[in-house]
């Protein structure tokens, strides 16, 4: 199974909360995240999943829409939201984006792989490009040889073509 996919149903079975949306508007506690716009009549993925109520400034509602409720419960699984929004506010703004992509991709990776995570993703790719360099390398050489049979035989044959057409002469003559 690809580890970038996400999957609604494998979620549900980690956080049971995913999807539940009962005591959402019974939560009176404020979105503890801020300085970013977003409407609060769609609360944001973070706050949906968290049962909080998400206001007009929530930090997080610009990197975990509505409509993506699977990344951040992928990411606060392995993270948890309070480390997400401490890694999100140390860097500038520009680059908070990709990294809420990377974290996603690494908690997915996670789930999928607990012992060794990236790395072991990392080592996979990477025993895949050696074994198709050695494969590369073994195909290039069999080129290599059949180009070196196929100029024989066409030096053999101009060769014998040459020899035959301007010097042949019948033995029993």
């Amino acid at each position: 199974m690809n580890p970038c996919v996400l999957n609604m149903e494998n979620l549900k079975s980690h956080c049971p909360t995913v999807g539940d949306e009962s005591d959402r508007d019974s939560q009176k506690s404020s979105c503890f995240f801020k300085d970013k716009v977003f409407p609060a009549s769609s609360p944001c993925a973070a706050c949906k999943v968290l049962r909080r109520r998400c206001t007009d400034t929530c930090f997080l509602a610009p990197y975990f829409p509505p409509s993506e409720q699977l990344k951040f419960v992928i990411a606060h699984k392995v993270f948890g939201a309070s480390n997400i929004v401490k890694a999100l506010q140390e860097l500038p703004e520009s680059k908070r984006a990709d990294a809420v992509s990377s974290m996603v991709y690494e908690a997915n990776v996670r789930i999928h792989d607990p012992v060794y995570g990236c790395a072991g993703a990392i080592s996979k790719l990477q025993k895949q490009l050696n074994d198709l360099q050695a494969e590369l390398a073994v195909t290039q050489a069999e080129l290599l040889i059949m180009q070196c049979q196929q100029q024989q035989q066409n030096d053999i044959a101009s060769f014998f073509d040459r020899d035959l057409d301007s010097n042949w002469q019948p033995h029993c003559a």
